[in-house]
């Protein structure tokens, strides 16, 4: 785990004290090395956080055995050795080693003896930045679900890459204009979604996705795309998914229990995380660290299933127990790692678990995933219902009524106000999280800011069906495969609100305090069996996870699971009338609410008031706005 820069251009535009400035910027993910390479067309950097191979050997950046490429990369490939295998047997010369025992010498090898398309053997988190220096072409490469973070500048003529916008914000000599459209989509969804960024000319590369740049250009090629995953056969006998799920996620914890550094497990209490916890302790041969947050506000505290759980696994168990105090402490940190707007609250505890957990480990693996792959959000049972032609003749007469009753209510009529979504996917996941609809944008912005970037592009999915060819005993037949509402909002969530939100505050939170986190729900393999499940074994009779809730099972008992599900996430309504307030106060008066531009002030006051009277849905709108408002204040 690590963080890159660099930048290439044809004409004098950079030089080598530029690759300095940004790798400097973003020290933090990496503290143990730094190194540069520049030959007046293209620049790398790196900063590393040694966790494979822990040698100067492996340092970056890394030439080829044939001198032609340069490496600088971020993240682990967990299959490097079967990898390095394969090119030892391609390799003329059989006495050939490997220099080091890193997977970046793999890495760039493998570019070597395979090219781009290298990038279909690796399995794990990756931003990867090659350079051939005979060709004078730049590679940008990011991994299949977005895991890893590769942003980059790009002017139709120069372009920049790093791990995080601050490192490209060094850079004074680029373009630092706002883009209005990722307002818009920041208070419908609360992130920005890829490939946008708060700049008009910097950009998320997409997951999936590697990015060429010479001379003649810039082009970027999608090599992997949930969607083209899905098969028209679906698994549904239970014993067969259980067996292969059940190995397949085993293979995944044990690839990523490896490490030349202490490692440790995130553990919730909650089904994801406590499977992740058992499988790392039956596969561990040494006692396994586990770590929890919980809150002195008892109706958010979940610490007392992550000790029961950890007890009956025996691990290491280590608890932190926070308060708004906590929470204060770090507002600033939130800033410092997002570099852009981002109103997910939860990043406060998962900082500082991570700042717990860097006390004891270098590595630990989380639970992200196992809800969008296997049906975990209230939203899914929204989409459910919001798909079936009964329900919706009886929404308007619901929504009436429910916006009559207290507040829990009314924000439940908000979520049926679907007539002027633009899509019903994005709307789903806007009113379970509390933020604005499409309509209120429209009401409370100023033109300028209502019309979104994500939404105009947005392909939409509601109508999904799969298209597969299968091989018959008469030759290709085609059959079609019609996903379900709860499958179509999943794919929402694991195209956008998983790598550009989730796995985002992963990265920004654990990177901060130099901390590595891997995510065994998200090896590609889960990913393409878990889509091709059948709707009932993810969802059955009523249980989500129910696939997964089998298998942890056989290490836990039921019993510590008979709960509803929580969440990670903080007492934020009650925190922001009470200890919190001064945020609103700060950063929502109309003093500056009317400098900044963006939402109309006697909107906001409309909101607050409502808020302070009663109306505690409110309270993540009125978050969006502080870190909006805060964000702009500080930036621009």
């Amino acid at each position: 785990m690590c963080g890159i820069a660099g930048f290439i251009s044809f004409t004098p535009f950079f030089d080598k004290e530029d690759i300095h400035k940004m790798t400097r910027r973003i020290a933090h993910r990496g503290p143990d090395a730094e190194g540069a390479f520049y030959d007046g067309v293209c620049g790398l950097g790196h900063r590393r956080l040694s966790i494979i191979d822990l040698s100067d050997r492996a340092n970056q950046p890394m030439t080829s055995s044939n001198e032609r490429y340069e490496i600088v990369y971020n993240g682990e490939v967990y299959n490097f050795q079967e990898i390095g295998a394969r090119i030892k047997e391609r390799s003329p010369d059989s006495q050939y080693k490997f220099k080091t025992s890193s997977d970046t010498e793999v890495i760039l090898e493998a570019f070597v003896h395979y090219g781009i398309d290298f990038v279909h053997q690796l399995n794990g988190m990756f931003a990867i930045a090659i350079y051939d220096k005979q060709e004078q072409e730049l590679y940008l490469v990011r991994d299949r679900m977005g895991i890893k973070p590769l942003m980059y500048y790009w002017d139709k003529q120069h372009l920049a890459f790093a791990s995080e916008i601050k490192a490209l914000k060094e850079l004074n000599q680029i373009n630092r204009d706002i883009n209005p459209g990722s307002i818009a989509d920041f208070l419908h969804l609360g992130f920005i979604a890829a490939p946008h960024t708060i700049y008009k000319n910097i950009f998320k590369l997409n997951p999936g996705s590697y990015l060429k740049v010479n001379r003649e250009g810039i082009s970027t090629t999608k090599y992997w795309q949930v969607k083209q995953r899905l098969s028209s056969n679906i698994i549904q006998n239970k014993e067969e998914a259980l067996v292969k799920l059940s190995d397949l996620l085993m293979s995944s914890v044990q690839y990523q229990l490896k490490s030349d550094v202490p490692f440790g497990v995130f553990l919730s209490g909650g089904i994801d995380s406590s499977l992740v916890t058992a499988q790392a302790v039956n596969l561990s041969s040494v006692k396994v660290n586990t770590f929890s947050i919980g809150f002195e506000e008892n109706s958010h505290n979940e610490s007392e299933y992550a000790k029961a759980v950890a007890n009956h696994l025996g691990t290491n168990h280590h608890e932190f127990i926070v308060s708004y105090k906590d929470a204060i402490n770090l507002f600033e940190s939130i800033f410092e790692a997002y570099d852009e707007p981002n109103a997910d609250s939860s990043f406060i505890p998962t900082m500082l678990v991570s700042k717990l957990a860097k006390k004891y480990v270098t590595v630990t693996l989380s639970g992200e995933g196992g809800d969008e792959l296997f049906f975990g959000y209230g939203s899914y049972k929204w989409a459910r219902r919001l798909s079936s032609p009964l329900f919706n003749l009886a929404r308007p007469v619901m929504r009436y009524a429910f916006s009559q009753m207290s507040s829990r209510y009314q924000r439940i009529a908000q979520l049926l106000a679907t007539e002027n979504s633009s899509n019903l996917r994005s709307h789903i996941l806007s009113q379970e999280q509390y933020f604005f609809t499409t309509s209120e944008i429209e009401r409370i912005a100023f033109p300028a800011f209502t019309s979104p970037a994500f939404l105009q592009e947005f392909e939409n999915i509601d109508t999904t069906s799969i298209l597969a060819e299968l091989q018959t005993a008469g030759g290709v037949s085609v059959k079609e495969r019609k996903l379900s509402a709860m499958e179509q909002q999943a794919l929402f969530d694991i195209q956008y609100y998983l790598p550009d939100d989730l796995l985002t505050k992963v990265d920004r939170s654990s990177m901060l305090f130099s901390l590595e986190t891997r995510v065994p729900y998200l090896d590609h393999r889960v990913v393409e069996f878990a889509i091709n499940l059948s709707p009932e074994l993810k969802f059955h009779n009523g249980i989500p996870k129910y696939i997964l809730k089998q298998i942890l099972y056989k290490y836990v008992p039921e019993k510590l699971f008979l709960r509803p599900k929580q969440g990670f996430a903080i007492p934020l309504n009650k925190w922001l009338k009470k200890e919190l307030k001064f945020l609103v106060d700060d950063y929502l008066n109309p003093d500056l609410v009317g400098r900044i531009g963006i939402i109309k002030p006697d909107e906001v006051e409309k909101l607050k008031r409502e808020f302070y009277n009663g109306k505690d849905y409110l309270y993540n709108r009125l978050w969006l706005l502080i870190v909006l408002h805060k964000w702009f204040k500080e930036n621009c």
